[in-house]
């Protein structure tokens, strides 16, 4: 059934759009925001997202994601454009192209889809490195990810940034829930050592690529979108996709084939996918909380990741 649309929504996308909505039908896929197919007087049709009006920044901050992505994003790698954002009365809106999608994760049975998404997100990563504006590792203000912020700023060294703006947050946020992790300063005070070594140029990662946040159009092109964006390792994407459920070979193979990983790798991806289980502890509790807590034991128990002690 197509939800009558609310008033306050038909009168500010007509005055955004300039086109009269004349029904809205909710869809799934999204656990932060409410999601819409909207449907208009002249027979297009728009997504939109909505929430409550404290939540605009989230949605500035992806429209800010995508941007960025769109400017770096090679030919066969769609990127949505947003078309209109802002308040329409109590709700927060963002409204973007209607895409029909198509899931590549690891039930898709298009291996072909996923070994060209592969492929356009090393190009994205490529065509995104060296760039003269980057001021290091980072991000020019905090965003966010998932419903959760993220923390930014510029730092020279990679290992600095990940440990001071990626862990500590997260850490600092269980121990206020007074769930803190221990060995957590150590962790924190051995990362940049860590990491010294990895010689990673800053790259424009997506910074929250699960499978749901990905897909492929029936053309063949590669769908990405939700970002939480910043300039780091392009490894953090690859370790990402890997950690939920995951994205199936055919990604990974399409990606290494075009710009293989450095050696190491595997193991900075646990290091990398603690950010994430910190994040969805501190959101979610519940398992995630010991996920974090045995991943930062086996960290220190190894040393560093990608060879070498951390001694």
């Amino acid at each position: 059934m197509a939800a009558a649309p609310a008033e306050s929504l038909t009168a500010w996308l007509q005055g955004q759009l300039g086109r009269r909505l004349v029904a809205r039908k909710s869809v799934g896929g999204g656990c932060i925001n409410r999601t819409w197919r909207l449907e208009f007087a002249d027979g297009g049709v728009l997504f939109a997202k909505t929430n409550r009006a404290a939540a605009l920044p989230q949605l500035v901050a992806e429209v800010e994601g995508l941007a960025a992505l769109a400017a770096h994003a090679p030919a066969g790698l769609v990127i949505p454009e947003p078309v209109a954002w802002g308040l329409a009365g109590d709700q927060a809106v963002l409204v973007m192209p209607w895409l029909d999608l198509e899931g590549i994760g690891a039930a898709s049975v298009d291996t072909g889809a996923a070994f060209r998404l592969g492929q356009y997100l090393a190009d994205l990563h490529r065509h995104s490195a060296g760039g003269s504006a980057v001021a290091g590792y980072g991000w020019p203000a905090a965003n966010f990810i998932g419903s959760a912020p993220q923390f930014n700023g510029w730092r020279s060294s990679w290992g600095q940034f990940f440990a001071e703006c990626r862990l500590a947050p997260q850490l600092a946020w269980a121990a206020r829930r007074s769930e803190p992790l221990q060995g957590a300063g150590a962790l924190l005070a051995l990362v940049p050592q860590w990491l010294a070594g990895h010689a990673c140029e800053p790259v424009l990662v997506h910074g929250d690529l699960w499978c749901g946040n990905a897909a492929s159009l029936r053309n063949g092109s590669g769908v990405i979108f939700d970002p939480a964006c910043y300039w780091g390792d392009r490894e953090v994407d690859l370790a990402m996709a890997r950690l939920f459920g995951g994205f199936p070979p055919s990604f990974f193979a399409g990606y290494t084939g075009s710009w293989p990983l450095s050696a190491g790798a595997s193991e900075r991806a646990a290091l990398y996918n603690l950010y994430h289980l910190l994040n969805h502890a501190n959101l979610f509790g519940g398992g995630y909380q010991q996920r974090a807590q045995a991943c930062i034991h086996e960290l220190l128990s190894r040393g560093i990741p990608g060879g070498g002690s951390g001694a």
